[in-house]
């Protein structure tokens, strides 16, 4: 079987580009941390090759996707006319996160993090946010963290057990533009954190987000894990004198610096969408093809296991 050099040389930048050596300490350990090194970002807005529309159940149009490398969801850019934003609240069910395949981690962890948030897109200066991250180490080990953040300042903990399969309540209200709190309830446990928060730098109130993030650690996006799905439920963003859903929200998806799409949405209604994690691997089996060209000669299990040597091989851990 023969690869066409095309793929390969994608395989094989994408394979160095994921395996780039990285002074970054376990994220296991910093989660574990009441104080936290990790960080969320604003929006990291992406030029893309790539075209693609949602379909939104709620108004039956279809809606331009746009890209990000590091959000993934659903932003209201704008609320209404002489309005702010001073509340975004939605609910999802803890998925059990794991290792992606074809994707390589310098700390032997992988992450992700479902959150909702106040500003941070078209506005920059400041987010208010509150949500989970979920981690899983090569061995397989998961764990998850609730925490609050006012950005740019970095993200602290909550105390909160989680389990995978829990139904949480995340919500964010900003009492002014400097001061505001952040809560979570496990729904399942009964069980509910929260916070008050002040900080000098300023909201807008220009943005409303419920978001999958690969969140910064140092200046560096974690290996982003693949989570399955997450479905935010109950969506909400509020004004003073209004409140709205998703239908009207801008819609994110991940594309790395590789140009490879990580995630996908499905619009349900106006209070509700889902977020999907799309493999790396199938993606460049797919680019390959599977029935023409000299890549279709093999079987996907076939194509499956070179593609893992070469990615092993380009990274330093595998030999031909």
């Amino acid at each position: 079987m023969k690869f066409t050099s095309t793929l390969l040389s994608t395989v094989l930048l994408t394979s160095f580009a994921l395996a780039a050596p990285s002074s970054r300490s376990g994220l296991a350990g910093r989660l574990q941390r009441r104080g936290r090194t990790l960080q969320g970002s604003t929006l990291r807005s992406k030029e893309s090759k790539n075209s693609k529309t949602t379909f939104n159940a709620a108004t039956g149009n279809t809606s331009a996707v746009q890209y990000s490398e590091n959000w993934s969801g659903a932003a209201i850019t704008s609320p209404p006319t002489g309005q702010t934003f001073n509340a975004v609240s939605g609910k999802i069910t803890v998925p059990t996160p794991s290792a992606p395949s074809g994707v390589a981690s310098t700390d032997g962890d992988y992450a992700a993090s479902a959150w909702v948030g106040i500003d941070g897109n078209t506005y920059s200066t400041a987010i208010l946010q509150t949500g989970l991250d979920f981690t899983v180490s090569t061995s397989g080990a998961v764990s998850y963290s609730a925490w609050y953040e006012w950005y740019p300042d970095y993200a602290m903990d909550f105390d909160l057990t989680i389990s995978a399969g829990d139904v949480i309540s995340m919500y964010v209200n900003a009492t002014t533009t400097t001061s505001g709190s952040a809560t979570i309830e496990n729904l399942t446990t009964g069980k509910t954190v929260t916070k008050s928060l002040t900080s000098t730098s300023a909201l807008g109130g220009e943005n409303a987000e419920w978001i999958v993030e690969d969140f910064e650690e140092g200046n560096s996006l974690i290996a982003f894990a693949d989570f399955g799905n997450v479905t935010f439920t109950d969506c909400v963003a509020a004004t003073a004198e209004s409140s709205e859903g998703v239908s009207t929200a801008t819609i994110m998806d991940i594309e790395n610096t590789s140009n490879q799409v990580l995630t996908d949405k499905n619009l349900i209604s106006d209070s509700s969408f889902q977020v999907s994690y799309t493999s790396i691997l199938e993606q460049a089996m797919e680019a390959g093809g599977e029935g023409e060209g000299e890549v279709g000669k093999g079987t996907r299990v076939e194509n499956e296991a070179v593609l893992q040597q070469l990615i092993l091989v380009s990274s330093g851990g595998g030999r031909c």
